[in-house]
């Protein structure tokens, strides 16, 4: 690939292609859909560091609120994500097989099921706060102080759950670029007004911890409302027209049939590292702000990987419905190469900077030291996450969302959390213990998930 050619492939990518992504070389299509899900993740990145900077310099205890409140959006992000991983899978299978109009009623359904399955998390953080925030050992600043954080994360939570997926649709159809944009516009706005609803500017006055939450729903429903212009509008690959509107109750069973084993892979998740937080918490606020820390971190150089396996899910839907198997497996090696060698770097990175990393966001000497600990520790197998996403969204893909779910009931449920507990409680290891087993943990699920993916079977997958 020539500089000249690169540039204009480059070109293509941020302003949204119109290629067929079943025909052009497999390398092409990768740059063209990774390059802008890889700089739309990294925004959001971007704003979870800048958000938990601004946070940090409130106290060890604004930090843990945070930490916390994420355990229980977590379980929320896991139905957003499976929802996601099923209607990535359904539209890239009907742009693959040419029916546009079937991908842009699947689209409107998912709205409709967005929308329902958003209400008892909204009920839950507006009435249940505090008591959510007890379950999970919080201290007295965050029983008193930090549940206004949590009432406007979850009670908000459908701007988070649109979010995810109408870019869900627009990454299936093959209209990256459109969920890049969204994604800037929506956290350009939450770094803009984070400082502003947290410190104080002008009239508006210092929110604390509050007024992250505020920000945060402010840029999202501001991204969503965009969202649902453009898709009305029309993309390159897809279009919404009013006939679509009205509820389609067989589609939208066949949304949820998929989407169930994309919600079970991801609750099983979360809900291992509801365990994970809960069992930190027993050694502190201080701990549970360093793992927080460690997380965002990770999450920040993690995304460009998310960003690249995205690309994996909407080429395997693509091939499968073209009829295009063979190449539809081609494309993840090619992905999951590309990925390993950027993650290998970052774990260098890891590996001799870590307290560096971690004293970006507070002075906090014990913080430091455990979020660095973290940090040191996953560098050691943090190339393997890359086929874990690759391979695991090829599965997704396909519309094989069940059988990740297996894999994680064993790897999480079976092996971390009873793992992370006798490390970490049983034999006196504290968070040291804790991190170590989900290092292993983590890194057996990735190479058995490479190994699955090898034996063929998600090729088969009907949607």
């Amino acid at each position: 690939m020539t500089s000249a050619s690169l540039w204009e492939d480059l070109k293509k990518a941020l302003a949204g292609s119109e290629e067929d992504y079943t025909e052009v070389s497999i390398r092409k299509a990768v740059f063209l859909l990774s390059v802008p899900m890889v700089l739309e993740l990294v925004l959001e990145s971007v704003f979870a560091v800048v958000d938990i900077y601004f946070v940090g310099s409130l106290g060890a205890s604004a930090i843990a609120t945070v930490g916390l409140t994420e355990t229980y959006l977590f379980l929320l992000y896991s139905v957003a994500m499976g929802l996601s991983f099923s209607v990535t899978a359904i539209i890239a299978r009907r742009i693959g097989e040419k029916e546009k109009d079937k991908a842009g009623v699947a689209a409107i359904q998912s709205i409709w099921i967005a929308i329902f399955a958003s209400i008892p998390f909204a009920i839950a953080g507006i009435f249940f706060s505090k008591e959510l925030l007890t379950l999970m050992g919080g201290d007295e600043w965050v029983l008193n102080e930090g549940y206004h954080y949590m009432q406007w994360m979850l009670g908000g939570n459908i701007v988070i759950v649109l979010l995810f997926l109408i870019n869900a649709v627009f990454r299936g159809a093959g209209d990256a670029a459109i969920s890049m944009r969204v994604l800037w516009i929506s956290n350009g706005l939450n770094i803009i007004l984070d400082p502003i609803f947290i410190f104080g500017w002008g009239p508006i006055p210092a929110y604390g911890i509050t007024g992250a939450a505020m920000a945060t729903n402010i840029g999202r429903g501001i991204g969503v409302l965009f969202q649902l212009w453009l898709l009305f509008r029309g993309g390159k690959h897809i279009k919404i027209l009013r006939s679509h509107l009205k509820m389609e109750w067989d589609t939208i069973r066949g949304i949820l049939k998929t989407s169930l084993g994309g919600i079970g892979q991801m609750i099983v998740g979360m809900t291992s590292w509801i365990f994970i937080m809960r069992i930190l918490s027993e050694f502190g606020s201080q701990t549970v702000a360093g793992a927080t820390i460690a997380l965002r971190t990770m999450m920040f150089t993690m995304m460009p990987s998310w960003g690249m396996s995205n690309a994996v899910a909407t080429l395997v839907g693509q091939n499968l419905g073209a009829g295009k198997p063979d190449r539809a497996e081609q494309s993840v090696w090619y992905t999951g190469f590309c990925n390993m060698g950027y993650l290998i770097l970052v774990s260098i990175i890891y590996y001799f900077w870590s307290e560096n990393l971690i004293s970006i966001f507070t002075e906090d000497p014990e913080v430091i030291k455990i979020g660095g600990q973290w940090l040191q520790i996953v560098s050691y197998s943090y190339f393997i996450y890359a086929w874990w996403m690759a391979a695991g969204q090829a599965f997704n893909g396909a519309g094989d969302t069940i059988t990740p779910t297996k894999i994680n009931i064993v790897f999480f449920w079976i092996i971390q959390i009873p793992l992370a507990y006798l490390l970490g409680k049983y034999f006196s290891f504290g968070s040291t213990g804790v991190f170590w087993s989900i290092m292993i943990s983590e890194s057996s699920v990735g190479v058995f998930t490479l190994w699955l993916f090898t034996k063929g079977n998600w090729k088969q997958t009907k949607v």
